[in-house]
C-alpha cells in the first residue's frame, strides 16, 4: 500500500499591493492548487496559483491582487 506523503516548500513571493516580500509554504504533493493568502505588512489578501511538476518541485507560482 502506498503512503500518501505532504511535501511542504517555502517560496518567497511579493505582496501585488506594497511590494512586500515575504515566505509562503506551499503543499508540493499538489500539481495545481490556488490559494488566498494576506500580506503580513499591509493585510490586503491576494490570490497564490502555483504548479507543481510530479518529483515535487515548483514550476510557476503567480501572485495576483483579485
Amino acid at each position: 500500500m502506498a503512503k500518501f506523503m505532504a511535501m511542504e516548500e517555502f517560496a518567497d513571493i511579493q505582496c501585488p499591493f506594497c511590494g512586500q516580500t515575504f515566505g509562503v509554504a506551499v503543499d508540493t504533493s499538489i500539481a495545481n492548487q490556488r490559494f488566498t493568502s494576506d500580506c503580513e505588512v499591509c493585510c490586503r489578501p491576494f490570490e497564490v496559483s502555483v504548479e507543481c511538476d510530479e518529483d515535487g518541485e515548483i514550476v510557476s507560482l503567480d501572485v495576483s491582487g483579485g
